[in-house]
């Protein structure tokens, strides 16, 4: 039996590894949301691991209101980095193994080409930082850590651009996209598939290649094109009686507190290579619109 503790687990991911462990004569899954334990505490999570003794963390608690944390970096790095700490030093010492989900933001976007983990990193936002140094809290504290990275996550739960498009979508008839910034949307759904999938891999006892993975959607889109398929979807679903006019934006004709990559499009080869899991098909993921509303 292979013991699973998941924090932050009624967030966009946690939720969805929830649901998906649920079942699993395999797996005890014991999920914690903020309210059950707070990461920043770290008696607290010391106390947590030691009581349930998993084999394995996955941490899905993140501090994620990107403009938000320039003007509250305290708090943003109290989450990313301290509690991710907390972890990695628990989890050590209980000789657990702990998967931790990172982001594009590591990244300044200003390369041409899709990312690999091998690329040098350089935040542009104070998020991308406090993500950046909990990557290597990590990794110092923990040997047996695995890095997920991914972008442009939606799903059913918890706010994202998804949600946002369909209110917005309800409220005006025109709407200004970033048609600058690339990238690739990634179902929640399929991030907990893929550290479910790794999860299996380690609780097999199968060599594993700890470190940094990435793992996002394919193809890769502008977001004005993501909102232009969610629309179209939207009218054709019945979801929205009209698509609003769609003006394409520059980044400069929509400044924000944070910086944002121009391109979030991550190289996948490495995680493919080592665990056989492919890019996530958001096309497909989106499904029904209505689960949004």
């Amino acid at each position: 039996m292979t013991t699973l503790l998941i924090t932050g687990a009624s967030g966009q991911v946690g939720s969805e590894l929830v649901c998906r462990l649920h079942g699993r004569p395999d797996i005890q899954t014991v999920a914690k949301n903020r309210s059950a334990l707070d990461i920043t505490d770290a008696a607290a999570v010391r106390q947590a691991v030691q009581r349930a003794r998993p084999n394995i963390i996955i941490n899905a608690a993140a501090y994620t209101a990107v403009d938000k944390a320039e003007s509250e970096p305290e708090a943003a790095r109290a989450i990313n980095v301290n509690g991710t700490q907390n972890l990695a030093l628990a989890a050590a010492e209980a000789g657990a193994a702990l998967l931790h989900i990172s982001t594009d933001y590591v990244f300044d976007g200003k390369g041409e080409t899709p990312y690999r983990e091998t690329d040098q990193t350089h935040p542009a936002s104070v998020y991308g930082q406090t993500k950046l140094n909990g990557e290597h809290a990590a990794l110092a504290a923990c040997p047996r850590t695995i890095i997920l990275r991914t972008a442009w996550v939606f799903g059913t739960h918890g706010g994202n651009f998804v949600k946002t498009m369909l209110r917005l979508g309800r409220e005006r008839s025109t709407l200004g996209i970033v048609a600058d910034q690339f990238g690739a949307p990634t179902a929640a759904a399929d991030i907990a598939a893929a550290l479910i999938r790794i999860a299996d891999h380690i609780a097999a006892g199968n060599p594993t290649q700890y470190g940094v993975y990435h793992f996002s959607g394919s193809p890769y889109v502008s977001w004005y094109d993501f909102a232009a398929e969610i629309f179209r979807r939207a009218v054709a679903q019945g979801v929205l009686p009209q698509a609003p006019a769609l003006n394409r934006l520059t980044t400069a004709d929509y400044p924000t507190p944070a910086c944002r990559p121009a391109n979030s499009r991550l190289c996948l080869d490495k995680i493919q290579a080592a665990f056989g899991i492919a890019p996530s098909d958001w096309q497909a993921a989106l499904g029904s619109l209505k689960d949004y509303a």
